[in-house]
């Protein structure tokens, strides 16, 4: 038996950029960091005394002959990508909830992933997690996801990604040292909206509007490289990275007719009212997460004006998927 432990992420800069169909012929890059919140999976052959072959327990449970009976996507199509012939058991607990904009998906790609090549006593590099969980997603399950996710949740770590192509994939780590990397981090506040989303339906409108949106994507990546120069900037004042992620919330909210709606334009109005300098929706949009760059001494003021959203203390992670439980079993 085996137990994965793959961290969910905050995305910052670049979302968009990071879909094949503007990678294939434009560059792309994102800024993002993974947060200490996590999708656990544990994965093991199933013994033959069980009156089923896969057994998948998540939301709901799963108990089922062939490999093509299974509904979940992500199992389905990850045990057909990986050939497994065995029976697997699979059982997922996240730390937050699913379609929500902080990459569980890919997290759970990834994860289950990384726990079948260790039940299958095989050791995988992250960039090889990360390429596998890409074609698992686009291609297998013919969702409408970009690159970023499965990226960084793979890697881990706060890190600038870029895209070159459909394999070039090369990720930069952010340098701070611990005292501004502390201080960055007390500016974000991580906030709940009550209610979630398909992702994949809003990236399909992005998608496809795509060719009508060049100049705002080629903004949008420009910002990654601006953040950088902006966190490599020597002091303590991130004020401009805030101010920046105003912008780029600005530009993102254009990119397709789904990515916002009215409750969030209500939500977003308040924070910047309650003293928030920027922010975004995180993911797709369309309601989940929604993330607030917010000064340290305006921050008391600012919950009370806020309480009415659920916050989400966190503290960035920086080492990606990891098997956290490993138990040989070679008997079924």
């Amino acid at each position: 038996m085996v137990i994965s432990r793959t961290p969910f992420r905050i995305s910052f800069f670049g979302g968009g950029t990071d879909y094949p169909d503007w990678y294939r012929e434009h560059p792309g890059a994102t800024l993002a960091t993974t947060i200490d919140k996590y999708c656990y999976l544990t994965v093991g052959y199933l013994p033959p005394f069980f009156d089923c072959n896969y057994r998948i327990v998540y939301s709901k449970r799963e108990m089922v002959k062939k490999i093509s009976e299974i509904e979940h996507p992500a199992v389905r199509e990850t045990l057909r990508f990986m050939g497994i012939k065995k029976g697997i058991s699979v059982q997922h607990v996240g730390d937050l909830p699913a379609r929500t904009g902080i990459g569980s998906s890919s997290s759970f790609t990834v994860g289950l992933l990384h726990g079948l090549y260790a039940v299958m006593g095989r050791m995988v590099s992250k960039k090889q997690l990360a390429l596998e969980a890409i074609d698992i997603e686009q291609n297998w399950m013919k969702e409408n996801v970009g690159s970023q996710d499965q990226v960084i949740t793979a890697f881990g770590g706060f890190n600038k990604i870029e895209f070159k192509g459909a394999k070039n994939v090369e990720v930069t780590p952010v340098t701070l040292d611990n005292k501004r990397l502390k201080i960055f981090q007390g500016h974000l506040l991580l906030y709940f909206t009550g209610f979630s989303r398909l992702a994949s339906e809003i990236a399909g409108e992005q998608i496809k509007n795509i060719p009508a949106k060049k100049k705002e994507l080629k903004e949008m990546y420009a910002m990654v490289g601006r953040a950088m120069d902006i966190l490599n900037k020597p002091g303590d004042g991130f004020d401009a990275f805030g101010r920046l992620l105003h912008e780029s919330w600005q530009i993102k909210r254009t990119l397709s007719s789904k990515i916002t709606n009215s409750r969030i334009d209500e939500i977003y109005l308040a924070a910047r009212r309650a003293g928030a300098i920027g922010g975004k929706v995180l993911g797709a949009g369309g309601g989940g997460f929604m993330l607030f760059f917010v000064r340290p001494e305006r921050q008391a003021s600012f919950k009370k004006k806020m309480k009415a959203l659920l916050r989400v203390p966190f503290k960035f992670d920086d080492l990606g998927s990891q098997v956290i439980y490993y138990r040989p079993d070679n008997n079924f």
